[in-house]
């Protein structure tokens, strides 16, 4: 026992002899160690001088690690974090809403507004210058020509478009070219009220059309909303004290065409990364390039002439402002509306087209002294009420 103990102390002793001096020679990579004259003193002096060491734990060390929570506190106090921080959300949510409510507000009165302005300028134009086919020529062509601006000045940002989009939008540029004609060849002839009055009664074209040509269904309400629809519509054309059978085929035309348009549009669109207010830009200048050609068959330079010196004569240089005025609050309103299909619902959309037709027939007849009869009145009422009924079983 005492051999064995002896035999462990010279091996101890044998391992701990310091190395030779030229060590460093013999291998560079080792370095001298220091010398400790007195371990217990350095020992001290360490432990009170050096700020402590923190050892962490090494338990779940290895694959495990990352799915062990080291230090459950940590949790404890992110999720009291999270939970603290619910309300905070819920705040911005709301906030961000509101906004969103607010900018759909701005938008529709926008849009009504435009809308308002454009019929009773289009209307003193057509009663000094009964000329619907330039008249709606004019207002493609301003609105061509603000985009134009607009994109060269660096404004708006200029789509990018290839042949396959404008192909895709021709069909849809021919429909939306003669119900815009249509209208202004209705609205020339009778009372804006009575124009829109009919024109609210586009559903009922939307869903005939959908049901026999595209063989689509739809629920019972549906049908029976358009029910009021024609009615409404067919009371008001009776009753009508300055009915024209050109008006009320006119304002007829372009609820079909209008329906085309949109059929058109959904389905040859898709895909298309294109804004709102850009599609409609493209959609006027294909407009304009289709309509010119036909308006200048139908009434001519020479006609146009002479109903621009009469108008000159009987109003005077406001008629010039209010060609411009018509043109540019038609491209406006217009621009506005597909603006807004960005930012709302196709609900939304149908719901604030039906009080638009009613702002105009109110401000209209107020404006114009058009005079209503009460079952004329009652007509119009029943057919707008259709019309948001549609809207509501539509979706």
């Amino acid at each position: 026992m005492i051999s064995s103990i002896k035999q462990s102390t010279n091996s101890f002793t044998h391992y701990s002899r310091p190395l030779p001096r030229n060590h460093s020679r013999l291998n560079p990579q080792i370095q001298s160690l220091p010398t400790i004259s007195n371990p217990k003193q350095t020992l001290t002096h360490k432990i009170f001088t050096q700020k402590p060491l923190i050892v962490s734990s090494i338990e779940g060390f290895g694959p495990k690690l990352r799915t062990q929570n080291r230090n459950p506190s940590i949790e404890c106090n992110a999720y009291g974090a999270a939970d603290r921080s619910q309300p905070i959300d819920i705040a911005l949510t709301e906030k961000s809403e509101a906004a969103k409510r607010a900018k759909i507000g701005v938008y529709f009165a926008i849009w009504w507004s435009l809308n308002v302005v454009f019929n009773i300028y289009n209307k003193k134009v057509l009663n000094a210058f009964p000329y619907p086919w330039l008249t709606s020529t004019l207002s493609l062509a301003v609105g061509s020509l603000i985009m134009l601006v607009s994109w060269g000045a660096r404004i708006a940002e200029a789509p990018k478009t290839d042949l396959e989009f404008w192909k895709r939008l021709f069909p849809v540029a021919v429909a939306h070219t003669i119900g815009h004609v249509a209208a202004t060849v209705s609205m020339s002839k009778v009372a804006v009220s009575f124009t829109h009055i009919i024109k609210s009664g586009e559903p009922a074209f939307s869903v005939l059309v959908s049901r026999f040509l595209l063989g689509e269904s739809f629920p019972a309400s549906v049908y029976l909303s358009l029910l009021p629809i024609i009615g409404g519509c067919a009371l008001s054309a009776v009753t009508e004290l300055n009915f024209n059978m050109i008006g009320f085929m006119g304002a007829m035309i372009s609820n079909l065409a209008f329906v085309f348009r949109n059929i058109f549009s959904k389905r040859g669109m898709k895909g298309m990364a294109v804004s709102g207010m850009n599609y409609y830009a493209c959609l006027s200048m294909l407009s304009l390039l289709i309509l010119t050609p036909f308006a200048i068959a139908v009434e001519g330079p020479q006609m146009w002439a002479a109903g621009w010196q009469t108008a000159l004569a009987q109003i005077g240089p406001n008629f010039v402002w209010w060609v411009v005025a018509q043109s540019v609050f038609y491209h406006l309103y217009n621009q506005v509306s597909y603006m807004s299909l960005d930012q709302i619902s196709p609900l939304t959309f149908s719901i604030g087209n039906t009080m638009k037709r009613i702002s105009v027939i109110v401000s209209s007849i107020i404006i114009f002294h058009t005079p209503v009869q009460p079952i004329n009145a009652l007509g119009a009422a029943i057919a707008i009420l259709g019309t948001f009924l549609y809207s509501q079983a539509k979706q």
